[in-house]
């Protein structure tokens, strides 16, 4: 069974230093994707913007600024408020967006706490499904292993 941790706030688009407009956006954490969050900007429109990368940038980006390329996060004040600043990056172009920290923080400490750093990849059960795929099959492994991997050239019955 997948964990589903969610959180709805309402961002801020930075426009200039001294515009910006409100976004609704959701963050989303699953246990079936563990490495990841993702935000879906202008929740309840006809076209959601949808945004993954990976957890570990924004909880770093919590504390300290982190990542490069497309995505970028740091804490920063604005008014007296901690708030968390992304700098999202597409080829459809530029978002700055900003999320109270204490907000971002305890979504963040929910998705820690259902999936520990460092615990990811036991979620996606690789080590099993490698295992499943290597294990041999009864009565058919030396079949395949005796099977010519290469068909002969020559044709059969004169063809």
């Amino acid at each position: 069974m997948h964990t589903v941790v969610e959180r709805e706030l309402e961002l801020k688009l930075v426009l200039s230093p001294e515009r910006a407009i409100p976004v609704p956006a959701r963050l989303s954490y699953r246990t079936d994707d563990p490495y990841a969050v993702h935000i879906a900007f202008h929740i309840g429109s006809e076209n959601p913007v949808n945004w993954t990368f990976a957890r570990e940038l924004l909880v770093e980006g919590v504390f300290r600024p982190c990542g490069h390329g497309d995505v970028r996060v740091w804490p920063t004040k604005v008014d007296g408020r901690s708030v968390v600043l992304m700098a999202l990056s597409s080829p459809d172009g530029d978002a700055l967006l900003e999320a109270p920290a204490p907000a971002v923080s305890a979504w963040l400490e929910r998705t820690l706490r259902v999936v520990p750093p460092g615990s990811e990849a036991e979620r996606l059960g690789i080590d099993d499904g490698l295992a499943e795929l290597l294990a041999p099959t009864p009565g058919r492994a030396d079949e395949l292993w005796l099977r010519d991997p290469w068909p002969s050239d020559e044709s059969k019955d004169g063809e």
